[in-house]
């Protein structure tokens, strides 16, 4: 793995740490190809319960890397896609992730990088944070992240933020749905570890297919599938060795056996 992607474990927690502090961990070819690497390899570790994605230095992600900007500018119309396609692959293995993920906020966000913190199923920010969709300012906009960032904050929102590439706060970013919680900086580690704590004590299987049913449910329209599905899924947790422990340890007022601590 390079440098600028760090892979840290913790029992069942990993965390992914963008190590570009320098540049406000900006994105290039090599930390997207790097992200995507580590995803896929933590979507096949059975050992991994939840990944935890977070920022070097002052800066959760500045977005993109401005020498990289520069030379796909000079690039040609396909160079231009692949280089896009490799993005949209980073954004829908993390969307994707059969594992909860947690992303953890500070500095400044701004670009691909709230595409990121719309990419996690929990998304936690300190006071003070800064996010902006400002590729309007550049003649583009904000099309590879936008399924994401439409998912997390809708469509009314994004019209705004798209058209606007307006600098918005924590607090806003909280209000339209982008961060779940805001907390003050030094707090910010310990609010992270709230959510771990209660994902580890949660279904492993179940968690982990939680993002998967939401995307079901909220893409279908045909509400005989929808219900058709849910009752399988239902079933199959029911019947599951997870969904057995965790009855037997509720009728027996225990803790499952998946309980994990920090």
């Amino acid at each position: 793995m390079p440098d600028s992607l760090l892979l840290e474990r913790a029992g069942p927690v990993a965390r992914l740490r963008l190590n570009r502090p320098a540049l406000h961990n900006a994105f290039d070819a090599g930390l997207i190809a790097a992200l995507v690497s580590a995803l896929e390899g933590l979507a096949g570790d059975d050992g991994v319960r939840v990944v935890v994605l977070e920022g070097a230095g002052a800066s959760f992600s500045a977005g993109a890397d401005l020498n990289w900007m520069r030379g796909m500018a000079a690039a040609s119309e396909q160079e231009n896609r692949d280089d896009s396609l490799a993005l949209a692959r980073l954004m829908r293995a993390l969307d994707e992730l059969p594992k909860p993920t947690i992303a953890r906020v500070h500095g400044a966000a701004f670009g691909g990088g709230v595409g990121l913190v719309a990419c996690c199923d929990i998304a936690i920010g300190a006071e003070g944070v800064k996010f902006g969709l400002t590729e309007s300012r550049l003649g583009l906009l904000p099309a590879v992240i936008s399924p994401y960032v439409l998912a997390a904050i809708g469509p009314r929102h994004a019209r705004r933020y798209f058209a606007t590439a307006e600098i918005f706060d924590a607090a806003q970013a909280q209000r339209i749905g982008l961060l779940h919680e805001v907390v003050a900086a030094d707090a910010l580690d310990a609010a992270v570890d709230r959510q771990l704590s209660l994902l580890l004590k949660a279904g492993p299987v179940a968690s982990a297919q939680a993002k998967s049913l939401v995307r079901d449910v909220a893409w279908r329209r045909d509400r005989d599938a929808i219900d058709a599905a849910n009752a399988a899924l239902i079933a199959r947790l029911r019947v599951s060795p997870e969904g057995q422990e965790g009855l037997s340890a509720f009728l027996d007022k225990r803790a499952p056996a998946w309980t994990e601590t920090k």
